[in-house]
């Protein structure tokens, strides 16, 4: 058996199609057949012979294990040991055929995305939905860039807001330390705090407008263009089953030819059935996913414009009306950091 893998291995041609492509190894039918039976096959132990002579000996100096009798034990063992070693060749076949299938598949993919990308393979297309899918991640990569500005306006604010904090803790310290000038320092004292208080309440609907725009696009949006592309990934593994199926039907029809063209036959179809279902999944979520993104911005952009509106015309009333129209909370006092209003 050796010495007849040997040669095929010496002998065998590795055949070039019209692209310049070779064919797989892996499909060797012949090959992989003997594979196995070198892993199956091994050396029998109740075959096996005992030489008690020595070298040159007779064959009554030969004497074969079966003919020994051992205790109740020793068949208990041997029993024992030939279970584990047939198991442990049945795992080592089952990795050996995943093993083969993942390099089957990953040869494919690959040669079908060269040929594509060289342009002499052919890709499926569905117009329509390619489009839905690029439209998806502009959108995305627009929303990300809404985010980085509201986080950025977030830290801004939030540094006036200490600011403010500061220099009405100041002006207090000084309406107390200046009686010329106590009035004066207080009315700004108070309008700080009122400044402050009003830029807190604002800070809780920009950071509701913002944790709403992150979960859109780093929750909804991340996760349909998962499903994206895990459709994609399809589309390359059905182009190159298919690919694959097209060049053995203008192959000759012998019986090795035939049989081969059944197995491509079936991973075909199977490969076909995950691509038309995933194809299905992102149609419906990028669907769901612009309604979900309307109804979203909608709400947060009527915030987001109620709240500033509010904070900058001085109407106290209304931003807090805002946030309970909206229902958001503000985190009490002593949730993160406690407030500088609390302390006075």
């Amino acid at each position: 058996m050796a010495d007849s893998m040997m040669s095929k291995a010496a002998t065998m041609e590795i055949p070039i199609n019209s692209n310049g492509d070779s064919r797989t190894l892996a499909e060797d039918d012949t090959l992989e057949q003997d594979l196995q039976q070198v892993m199956v096959s091994g050396p029998n132990l109740n075959e096996t012979s005992i030489v008690s002579g020595g070298y040159g000996g007779t064959a009554e100096g030969i004497i074969p294990t079966s003919s020994i009798k051992g205790s109740n034990m020793h068949h208990t063992n041997s029993s024992s040991s030939i279970t584990a070693d047939e198991a442990s060749r049945g795992v080592a076949v089952e990795k050996f055929d995943i093993v083969k299938k993942w390099g089957i598949n990953t040869y494919k993919c690959t040669k079908q995305m060269i040929s594509e990308r060289f342009g002499r393979g052919s890709r499926t297309v569905d117009l329509e939905l390619e489009a839905q899918i690029e439209v998806l991640r502009e959108t995305k990569r627009k929303y990300e860039n809404v985010l980085h500005l509201a986080r950025a306006l977030t830290n801004h604010f939030y540094s006036m807001v200490q600011t403010q904090h500061a220099l009405g803790d100041t002006f207090a310290d000084l309406s107390q330390k200046s009686p010329e000038l106590r009035d004066e320092f207080g009315y700004n004292a108070e309008t700080q705090k009122l400044l402050c208080k009003n830029g807190e309440t604002l800070l809780g609907a920009i950071n509701y407008f913002v944790s709403s725009i992150n979960t859109l696009v780093n929750k909804t949006m991340e996760d349909t263009l998962m499903t994206v592309k895990m459709y994609e990934n399809a589309r390359l593994e059905f182009d190159a089953y298919r690919a694959d199926l097209e060049e053995l039907n203008m192959g000759p029809r012998d019986a090795v030819t035939m049989a081969r063209i059944e197995a491509a036959q079936q991973q075909y179809q199977i490969h076909k059935d995950k691509y038309e279902r995933l194809r299905s999944d992102v149609t419906i979520k990028i669907k769901f996913l612009e309604e979900n993104k309307v109804k979203v911005m909608h709400k947060q952009l009527l915030l987001f414009h109620n709240a500033i509106s509010a904070y900058f015309a001085g109407n106290q009333q209304q931003l807090e009306q805002t946030l309970k129209q909206f229902n958001i909370k503000l985190k009490p006092p002593g949730a993160d950091k406690p407030s500088w209003l609390e302390e006075q």
